[in-house]
């Protein structure tokens, strides 16, 4: 199922342009859009709504078993994003630890491609994450330093969670301090299937805040982590339907850039494309943004509010997602099985 799922993704470039914009069905959570009734299993969030209390989790959590594991995280992100001058690797962590935390909670199941059941169509390969996840060298980097100054005590989940935090405070050139509690452990399994409870670039309004509240988050909490669009790329393929939708001068320039290939990658924010900051607002309100649901935040009063003062307000932004990045930190992991990794991608019954 995964496989063909996956497939579908490809098809889309070539169905979802604007010929296909009429009628078309939006399957897999607002992943897909397809001009074909969509197929079984391609899916809706999941019941019941995971804790985001926090149990078992503390700030400095790493204190005394290994003091140097924190240091450690943000030296790596540091180097990758700064010093080797590559925002784009950021932006690819703050996502990495999105869709980990909304698939199974924050248990780094995003990284496995080795699991307890032994399965081949892991998260990685479902259609939001198949060849479009970045920043797993960071991770596996900052685990093998921690590994050779503390063995077997810190969790893969808790690296990206602190590269998360770290790279948003790179990329916002130290405006965003997120406080990112310790204690997250490693899950042992990993489904494809399981990834249609990210919400996609096609989803309207109450469909995204469906699928936010599934995780325990609000539609406030929505919007604001939607800002996280402000960095990044995306390919053509998720929003080369809705061109007639958009500012056409963005339009026309969009259209130039991607040409006939859905795979082309664009910036997501035209204006500060490598800066974590408020403008994703600013070009929501103007109607120059690429995502089917970033253009539906400006649709609806609730959501309109929040843009308006995120726009127009400084520093609210940037506040409220620190809050909102530490809640959704604290999505508690649903596998019964966990443990902490020895390497990143692979359980522990799998290592040699």
């Amino acid at each position: 199922m995964a496989t063909k799922l996956a497939a579908l993704v490809v098809l889309v470039a070539f169905l979802a342009g604007p010929a296909a914009c009429e009628g078309a069905f939006i399957c897999f959570n607002g992943w897909l859009r397809l001009p074909i009734i969509c197929p079984r299993g391609s899916g809706t969030p999941r019941e019941p709504v995971p804790s985001t209390s926090g149990s078992g989790l503390s700030y400095g959590y790493y204190t005394t078993s290994c003091p140097s594991a924190e240091t450690i995280v943000t030296e790596t992100v540091r180097k990758a994003v700064v010093v080797d001058k590559n925002p784009g690797i950021g932006a690819g962590l703050i996502r990495l630890f999105f869709h980990d935390c909304f698939v199974r909670g924050c248990d780094a199941s995003v990284l496995l491609n080795t699991t307890n059941s032994k399965n081949s169509d892991t998260e990685r390969e479902g259609p939001p994450n198949k060849n479009s996840l970045r920043g797993f060298e960071v991770i596996y980097e900052a685990k093998t330093a921690i590994e050779a100054a503390c063995k077997n005590t810190v969790s893969c989940a808790d690296i990206v969670a602190f590269a998360a935090r770290d790279a948003s405070y790179f990329l916002s050139d130290g405006s965003i301090n997120i406080p990112m509690p310790g204690g997250r452990y490693d899950g042992r399994e990993s489904f494809a299937s399981e990834t249609d409870q990210l919400p996609g670039p096609f989803s309207n309004v109450p469909q995204l805040q469906a699928s936010f509240a599934a995780k325990g988050l609000n539609p406030v909490e929505m919007v604001t982590l939607s800002g996280a669009h402000t960095i990044g790329r995306a390919r053509c393929m998720f929003f080369s339907s809705r061109f007639s939708e958009m500012n056409q001068t963005y339009a026309a320039s969009l259209m130039a850039e991607c040409g006939d290939n859905g795979n082309t990658n664009v910036n997501q924010d035209y204006v500060t494309s490598n800066v974590l900051d408020k403008q994703y607002y600013q070009n929501v309100i103007d109607n120059k943004v690429l995502f089917t649901l970033d253009a539906v935040l400006n649709s609806t009063e609730e959501t309109r509010t929040e843009v308006m003062q995120n726009a127009n307000t400084a520093g609210a932004w940037e506040r409220k997602f620190e809050k909102a990045m530490e809640k959704m930190g604290k999505i508690k992991s649903d596998q019964q099985s966990v443990e902490i990794r020895k390497v990143c991608w692979k359980v522990n019954n799998n290592y040699k």
